[in-house]
C-alpha cells in the first residue's frame, strides 16, 4: 500500500496543483464581478466555499453583460 502511495505522488503533487490555480483564478474573477455588480451575499458565499471553480463559474454565467445589439 505505501508503494502504491509513493509511485501515485509524482503526477499526484502537479494535479493539486493545477487545480488549486484553477480554483484561484476562477474565484478571483468572480470575487471581482461580485465586488463590483455589489452582490455582497455572491461574494461572501464565493469566498468561503471551495468548489473547485463550479461556483464562480455560476456567477460568472448568470451575471454576464449581454452584448450590445448594434442597430
Amino acid at each position: 500500500m505505501e508503494q502504491q502511495i509513493h509511485s501515485m505522488l509524482p503526477w499526484l503533487i502537479p494535479v493539486i496543483i493545477i487545480l488549486a490555480l484553477w480554483d484561484t483564478v476562477w474565484k478571483l474573477i468572480a470575487m471581482w464581478r461580485a465586488a463590483r455588480n455589489n452582490h455582497l451575499a455572491w461574494f461572501i458565499c464565493i469566498f468561503i466555499f471551495n468548489t473547485l471553480g463550479i461556483l464562480p463559474i455560476i456567477y460568472i454565467l448568470i451575471y454576464r453583460k449581454e452584448p450590445e445589439k448594434l442597430t
